[in-house]
């Protein structure tokens, strides 16, 4: 075991590391380089920010937008003034939490960086959130201090009224406010001393989106995502300091905290912001307006882009890094005709901050989201953790240099078993070590004792002609148990009556052929 609940801390507000698991709970933490000592001292954004500064990087750009392009030195000097606005005037001491609200902005990481490499603990919310979930999240974390863009402060003042905890809200992006970030942080000089944070100390509560239940709070510390650098960016994606990232990941989730912040950094690259929400065709403009070599989104936002890649290409383009649902493998040829780029498809979670399954290149095979990324391990088991033999459907465990310690939450026990991470999901592993992804371990449709994935299912239909897109579901029946029920939208030139029910469900039948079309 590496990390230790009962180790000193240099965060003065113990409140989140009391909250923690008992060590007994915890998983199984393998640093990525076995026999490297692990540092007792790491602070995250030192490690990211200011050595990068010492390392020829400083006048790199990091940060870019339409109005905007800060370099690695720009970036430090502005994060060490909003440091020193959260430690000499809201007197924040290490080990608090300071609850971050906006959408994706230059201005979003700046706070962030601040908040980590003061000692704090920075609580990410999707600009989506609306009051009352902002309340869930604050009787939770506890926060006394809030960063929020100037534009999305509404729900967060009356989720404020009914938690009093909530102190104090700067507002940023703006230089109206005297007493918004901007103004405050440009009074400062920018000397300061970054926190000794240990590295075991907690960087940031990554909250679940609250998708099956109250939202979970899994912690990182410092260490935690200084190795999830050394996993899946060194070994995976392998950018370069050369490289501009472009993303609709928010990052709010670690996906895209990961994705279009912290890796850049690692790597020396830089990352593109733009001021207005992405469209298809707008992202694929953009991608070759400034250059993007490395994009980030989602399968569906790939299927919808491929038609525009084709018409306009993306000559600068080289990876393409899909993640947060099932890739079909009729998308990712869809983008491969259109743009030549092989997918980077990966899995990851929340509570292991990043992915930990992936492949590219040369490496990917038609059906498999990948092998398991180095640093991590990964098996195929039954419901009594032992693994299965390849090629038989299971469940999916995890251990690595990160891992799941939710904070103040009885499902820690639903989570890690034995010492691995459960992520729920059910995979295949075939004889070449490739992982297939079959569904969510608890979303498998069994019909007349078949186990079905949705996601094969909607891969099927997706190879129509007619499907635009597509999501299936397993519906309860008295006499096979379950059916697959599938909600399709046409494309507009067919039309959705009987005739065209019949021929998908046959086309699945062809395509599936455990599947009978009363299943449909």
């Amino acid at each position: 075991m590496v990390d230790s609940k009962s180790a000193a801390s240099s965060q003065q507000d113990r409140f989140i590391h009391d909250g923690l698991p008992p060590v007994s709970q915890w998983p199984v933490l393998q640093y990525p380089v076995p026999d490297q000592t692990a540092p007792t001292h790491l602070n995250l954004v030192v490690e990211l920010l200011d050595k990068a500064c010492n390392n020829a990087w400083a006048d790199r750009p990091l940060l870019r937008s339409p109005k905007i392009v800060l370099s690695y030195s720009d970036v430090l000097e502005r994060v060490n003034r909003i440091a020193q606005v959260l430690t000499d005037d809201l007197k924040l001491v290490p080990g608090n939490r300071v609850l971050l609200r906006g959408s994706n902005s230059i201005g979003l990481c700046l706070s962030w960086l601040a908040v980590v490499k003061a000692g704090l603990i920075a609580v990410s919310t999707m600009p989506l959130l609306r009051s009352s979930e902002l309340g869930d999240i604050i009787a939770k974390a506890q926060p006394t201090v809030a960063l929020c863009d100037s534009k999305l402060l509404d729900e967060l003042v009356t989720a404020q009224s009914q938690h009093p905890v909530l102190q104090t809200i700067v507002p940023f992006n703006t230089m109206t406010d005297p007493d918004g970030l901007a103004s405050r942080s440009a009074q400062k000089n920018g000397n300061f001393t970054p926190c000794n944070t240990l590295a075991t100390d907690i960087a940031l509560l990554a909250f679940t989106s609250g998708t099956t239940g109250k939202p979970k709070a899994p912690i990182h510390t410092h260490r935690d995502v200084l190795a999830a650098c050394e996993a899946w960016p060194r070994h995976v994606l392998q950018a370069t300091p050369d490289d501009i990232v472009i993303g609709s990941p928010p990052l709010a989730f670690t996906f895209g905290l990961g994705g279009l912040l912290i890796f850049p950094m690692w790597s020396g690259s830089s990352v593109y912001f733009p001021d207005v929400p992405y469209t298809p065709e707008g992202m694929v403009k953009l991608i070759n307006e400034v250059g993007a070599t490395i994009c980030y989104t989602a399968p569906t936002f790939y299927r919808q882009m491929a038609p525009f890649a084709k018409l306009h290409g993306l000559p600068k383009l080289r990876i393409s890094v899909s993640a947060g649902e099932a890739l079909p493998d009729t998308t990712r040829q869809l983008w491969k005709d259109a743009t030549g780029l092989q997918m980077l498809d990966g899995i990851g979670a929340t509570e292991m901050f990043h992915i930990f399954i992936s492949s590219a290149g040369k490496d990917v095979k038609a059906g498999a989201i990948g092998k398991v990324v180095p640093g991590y391990t990964a098996k195929v088991v039954d419901d009594a953790g032992n693994e299965v033999p390849r090629g038989t459907l299971g469940k999916l465990a995890v251990v690595g240099p990160t891992g799941c310690r939710y904070f103040d939450d009885a499902r820690q026990l639903n989570y890690v078993k034995q010492g691995w991470n459960y992520p729920g999901d059910a995979f295949i592993q075939d004889a070449e070590g490739y992982f297939c992804y079959q569904a969510r371990d608890d979303d498998m449709i069994i019909t007349a004792g078949y186990n079905v994935g949705a996601p094969e299912v909607e891969d099927a239909l997706l190879k129509h002609p007619a499907v635009l897109e597509c999501a299936v579901v397993g519906q309860k029946d008295e006499e096979r148990g379950m059916v697959v029920r599938a909600f399709v939208v046409m494309k507009p030139t067919y039309a959705a009556n009987d005739s065209m029910i019949k021929a998908l469900q046959d086309h699945v039948k062809a395509t599936l052929l455990l599947i009978n079309t009363r299943a449909l």
